[in-house]
């Protein structure tokens, strides 16, 4: 229907544009050879119309198709997204740990080629790292939290659970999402995590065990880091600003340079961590906050 309709303008569309001379106006030029030239200009110039039409109709055939054609990438991109996405999640649940390790990886790949899904990528590795490594705090059968000592014969995460850890690198240098939610990451046993220079900004880990976790240089501002057992964690040059670390462990923790701006320190316990340089500024503190020197805070 549509060929017809071109098709039909260009025959039909120069002539009521330019109309063919009609015999009175022929009659009034006089000379027959005269009447022939203005015919033939009158032609020239429909057919020049009928050519400015056809190559009109022309570019929208290219931009018509250029459309079409991007609608098919579009719609083949997302079936492929779609796909890595089902084939990560079922990697996820495999029962080894390579393919657990390639499903992190492609999960991560996913969120990096399609932004929209950045934030279900999220969600998707922070229940990763929550259901494989549990620190069920106040459950009937849980730990004891804080631990009476700090266990020095843990593993490393690395190799404890190299898959979690693996899930803690990624969530560390995802590239965000206006839409995110907060990375949940409460009750978890991070143990001796590795979380160098980690993007972990606003994360809740809430009564969550870090003891000689090794973060130093990480982004924890704005966090929840309330009841979390940091003892012994290298937290060197770490951002603190405005967290939330109430009754938080602290107990010879390395926060050298670290920046606790504004942060919140009622009921925390620093005894014997060390605090050279760190910016204490605007801190919370109350009768409750244990300094590393008892009788004095910095």
């Amino acid at each position: 229907m549509a060929v017809v309709i071109a098709l039909a303008a260009v025959v039909w569309l120069p002539r009521l544009v330019y109309p063919p001379l009609t015999a009175r106006e022929l009659g009034h030029v006089g000379s027959g050879e005269r009447s022939v030239e203005l015919q033939q200009a009158q032609s020239q110039v429909q057919n020049a119309f009928r050519g400015q039409l056809l190559q009109a109709m022309g570019g929208l055939v290219v931009v018509a198709g250029a459309a079409v054609g991007w609608q098919q990438f579009r719609l083949a991109r997302e079936g492929q997204i779609t796909e890595r996405f089902t084939r990560a999640i079922d990697h996820l649940g495999s029962q080894t740990l390579d393919v657990r390790l390639g499903g992190i990886y492609a999960l991560e790949r996913v969120a990096r080629n399609s932004p929209d899904d950045r934030p279900t990528v999220t969600d998707i590795l922070c229940a990763f790292v929550r259901e494989h490594v549990p620190w069920p705090v106040g459950a009937p059968d849980g730990p004891q939290h804080p631990t009476l000592t700090v266990d020095r014969q843990v593993p490393w995460l690395t190799n404890r659970a190299p898959d979690v850890q693996t899930a803690l690198y990624v969530l560390g240098r995802r590239p965000g999402h206006p839409q995110e939610h907060r990375l949940y990451l409460s009750r978890a046993d991070l143990r001796r995590a590795q979380l160098s220079k980690a993007q972990l900004e606003g994360v809740n880990l809430r009564h969550s065990n870090l003891s000689r976790a090794y973060m130093p240089k990480s982004n924890l501002e704005h966090s929840e880091l309330v009841n979390v057992d940091l003892r012994h964690a290298q937290l060197r040059g770490a951002r603190l600003s405005h967290a939330d670390l109430r009754d938080v462990h602290l107990q010879h923790a390395d926060l050298r340079e670290a920046v606790l701006h504004g942060a919140d320190l009622r009921g925390a316990n620093l005894l014997d961590a060390r605090l050279d340089g760190a910016d204490l500024t605007d801190v919370i503190a109350d009768e409750t906050t244990i300094w590393p020197d008892a009788n004095r805070r910095p």
